[in-house]
């Protein structure tokens, strides 16, 4: 049996992908870093999971049409910094494009030097391991040197291209 096959053309839009992709709730997350010319960045990200214990890896993804895609390529650590309930604002501020997302935002440098948010509910700072371009857009595996967590702090959660909080059964 040959290896030659491929994948099928999609019997669906961009739009019905969307849809779909949104029915899968997932967590909300700044990724944030110092560039070489020492400015800060960072973008809000729902595509983060962890990818691997022995070593800690995570992984998470960025369109190859965005402008600060040069810089996180480039650069040697970054942070994800997992979003708490109450931080949707800020979720919004970094998913704004030509707006000031630093303008008032409290945050501590990380040892590898890229921000970490106050108030996060947790944060991981990792190594730029690897990259693998696919599709439209460019997924980072990182090696995660240190992670803090803020017991008890709830998630701010996204589902169907809107905000939620967390709601225990």
């Amino acid at each position: 049996m040959s290896s030659s096959r491929q994948a099928q053309p999609p019997s669906f839009s961009t739009r019905e992908f969307r849809a779909a992709l949104g029915m899968f709730a997932t967590g909300v997350t700044i990724v944030t870093a110092r560039t070489a010319q020492d400015q800060v960045i960072g973008l809000t990200a729902n595509s983060f999971n962890s990818v691997s214990l022995d070593p800690p890896l995570v992984l998470w993804s960025l369109a190859q049409a965005a402008a600060s895609l040069p810089a996180f390529r480039a650069g040697s650590h970054y942070a994800i910094n997992v979003l708490a309930a109450d931080q949707k604002l800020l979720a919004e501020r970094f998913a704004a494009k030509g707006a000031d997302r630093w303008a008032g935002v409290e945050f501590t440098e990380g040892a590898c030097g890229a921000p970490l948010l106050a108030g996060s509910a947790a944060t991981f700072e990792c190594f730029n391991r690897s990259r693998y371009e696919e599709g439209d857009h460019v997924i980072f595996v990182g090696e995660v040197e240190r992670c803090t967590w803020r017991p008890g702090a709830s998630p701010l959660l996204f589902h169907g291209g809107r905000f939620y909080t967390e709601h225990p059964l």
